[in-house]
């Protein structure tokens, strides 16, 4: 038996122990290490049901205790989440996770992950993720020295609005919080002003007229408590699914044994990734009963925004701007190379070619 076999046998194994509530022998086989570990955004659902679990208790044991974890988060460690990929560069960490959208300074294609607009369910949005993960692992690799692990979501992005806003035309003249440079440059097509606000300043920034309108994941903006300073949700989603990209420093990915990345790379698809991708598809209905009250709340008592659901006329325009203005101002900066890779993985699942 190759050990190339003999190691993905063992995560097969492993997954298989995991479903039966087990530890399976084979795991005695896998060298002790303790990885440090910097997830997501602590306060919201992705971190706390899905990251948390699997770093702290999936993992550990199907490795039958021989990995080890210290898990923090980057808001946690008081760190920018633009800055996490440039410190899991340097070795500062083992595993770092953060949005996308917050290094597309370091990494401007990185933007083609997470296009407003284009995928409108989560069976659509992972598709494109998936389509996208080989450019994305080579941009990880060759900017961060780092090694893909998981693409994983957040709810859908949606708009909450202090006070009345019937359609996408009201956004114009309004200071909007974007939720990455996509999302802006699609707002200022639309003559509303984009506005950077960090996300825990949201709230106050509404409420001292900082901002009209901000984007992010509904059950974010639940659990963070936006409902308390704005009246209008917008379904619509501008922002996208702001996918979330966790990664191994390459030098610590390359000292750990085969069967060691195996059981890694394979648990980590399985038990972390698809877990999120299945929690985001369902999350949005329950998210938005939790906003307006329409429908039982499973995270707690409802707030009362007023629900605002996109028209035909909201989805045409939103489309027009996308294809015609977001979409060739981003492929200008990130370069014929970049658009070429997005034309040949997202674009053709998603039925949108720039250039053509």
């Amino acid at each position: 038996m190759t050990d190339r076999l003999a190691a993905s046998l063992l995560a097969a194994t492993a997954l298989g122990a995991l479903a039966a509530g087990s530890v399976p022998a084979a795991a005695q086989d896998i060298e002790p290490v303790t990885l440090s570990v910097v997830g997501s955004w602590s306060s919201l659902p992705l971190h706390k049901s899905f990251e948390a679990p699997f770093w702290t208790e999936t993992l550990p044991a199907a490795s039958n205790g021989a990995i080890t974890v210290e898990l923090t988060t980057f808001d946690q460690m008081g760190v920018a989440g633009s800055d996490v990929y440039r410190l899991l560069s340097d070795g500062v960490f083992d595993v770092g996770t953060t949005v996308a959208d917050y290094i597309v300074g370091d990494a401007p294609a990185l933007e083609g992950l997470d296009v407003p607009l284009v995928a409108t369910s989560a069976e659509d949005a992972r598709a494109m993720v998936e389509a996208a993960w080989p450019m994305v692992e080579k941009i990880v690799a060759e900017k961060f020295n780092a090694k893909l692990l998981t693409i994983s979501p957040y709810p859908p992005q949606v708009v909450f609005c202090r006070g009345e806003v019937a359609s996408l035309a009201d956004l114009a003249g309004k200071k909007v919080r974007g939720s990455g440079r996509m999302t802006t440059k699609f707002l200022d097509a639309l003559g509303a002003e984009g506005i950077n606000v960090a996300f825990g300043e949201v709230p106050g920034a509404l409420e001292r007229g900082v901002v009209d309108c901000a984007i992010t994941g509904s059950g974010s903006g639940y659990n963070a408590g936006w409902w308390e300073s704005a009246d209008t949700l917008m379904t619509l989603p501008l922002g996208g699914w702001d996918p979330v990209i966790s990664a191994m420093n390459l030098d610590t990915w390359n000292a750990l044994p085969e069967a060691t990345q195996e059981l890694i790379a394979t648990l980590a698809k399985a038990e972390l990734e698809t877990k999120a991708w299945e929690g985001a598809a369902a999350a949005l209905d329950g998210d938005i009963a939790c906003l307006t009250g329409n429908g039982d709340c499973p995270m707690g008592d409802p707030a009362a925004m007023t629900l605002v659901e996109p028209s035909d006329e909201d989805i045409a325009t939103a489309e027009e701007v996308l294809k015609t203005e977001v979409l060739p101002d981003w492929a200008e900066r990130a370069g014929p190379d970049a658009t070429a890779a997005w034309n040949a993985s997202v674009g053709d699942v998603v039925g949108v070619k720039l250039g053509e």
